[in-house]
């Protein structure tokens, strides 16, 4: 009888201490059953922007939430973060750009037709239906192939637009990077087709080169990237792409539905982006960490910082 009596004491204790503890994790006491805790891997492209924006939404994430946050570094393309999101080894993609993944991740062509409201728009359904993924709002930018030449010369020769250089074309020394000169859909042999003229010596060299190459007159143009840093370093002059030959490059963050739906503080904080960095913004942050000024985590703290987002 007493064995009976000990033993039904354990049973009612244990019961009552399952009840206990399934009540503190109903409470959402710390460190039981906190759904609102975990780390978020964040995959960054190889270039300048994509370590310092991975920075960015990383020490956003931790000064905002009780989620802890990770960076993927090193990885070489879009194809290989959009490949880290789709197999679940990254949780975000820092940087995609519009027209890459259209025309790359999609397999789409560009229709020039279209605005660069509707492509946008075209690439965000297609994310989230075939991809389970969100893209969000672009960040303020589009990162891009741009014609670049000095102030000088386009006072010289009232340059505004890529069209203005047709009557110049024939007697020009431009730069362009080997991987633009055969590419397809948007290369040099469909601009020539658009643009209707093609260039007098067209120099391949390392994109690094470019900038220094046309603000010291070695090249009338060079064929360059929208954010980088030494396009307002040097002041020079971006020409409309007045045919819209280049697809959109806005740049913007994407989620994993997963990770949103894991994750639910993590939308507010990403939204807390949306259109907040502006081109000449960005490269001036670009050009900090190129120039080895500052490590791309420190530019995204004073980023963070300037502009109130810890407060």
């Amino acid at each position: 009888m007493q064995n009976i009596s000990s033993l039904l004491r354990r049973t009612v204790g244990l019961v009552l201490s399952i009840l206990m503890l399934v009540t503190l994790a109903a409470c959402h006491f710390p460190g039981l059953n906190d759904t609102s805790r975990g780390t978020i891997r964040i995959a960054a492209q190889s270039t300048t922007e994509g370590e310092i924006l991975a920075e960015v939404i990383k020490q956003l994430i931790v000064h905002d939430t009780d989620y802890q946050a990770s960076v993927i570094s090193n990885l070489e393309s879009g194809n290989m973060t959009f490949a880290a999101l789709k197999r679940g080894d990254a949780d975000v993609s820092a940087v995609r750009y519009t027209g890459t993944d259209l025309e790359t991740v999609m397999d789409q062509k560009y229709d020039r037709s279209q605005s660069s409201k509707q492509i946008n728009q075209h690439v965000f359904n297609y994310f989230q239906q075939h991809y389970k993924m969100t893209y969000f709002p672009t960040y303020g930018f589009a990162d891009k192939y741009v014609w670049l030449v000095t102030p000088q010369y386009a006072k010289a020769h009232n340059l505004q637009n890529v069209s203005d250089l047709k009557p110049l074309a024939s007697q020009m020394k431009v730069g362009i990077d080997s991987t633009w000169e055969h590419r397809q859909g948007d290369g040099y042999q469909d601009f020539k087709k658009v643009y209707g003229y093609s260039f007098g010596k067209l120099h391949t060299m390392e994109s690094g080169l470019f900038y220094t190459a046309v603000h010291n007159g070695s090249m009338d143009a060079v064929l360059g990237e929208s954010t980088a840093g030494r396009i307002s370093a040097y002041h020079l002059k971006i020409l409309q792409d007045d045919q819209k030959f280049f697809p959109p490059y806005d740049c913007s963050p994407v989620v994993t539905n997963q990770a949103l739906k894991k994750y639910p503080r993590l939308k507010p904080v990403i939204n807390k982006l949306t259109g907040k960095i502006s081109l000449q913004e960005m490269q001036r942050l670009n050009y900090e960490v190129e120039n080895g000024i500052k490590e791309p985590a420190e530019v995204a703290r004073t980023f963070l910082q300037q502009h109130d987002y810890f407060e």
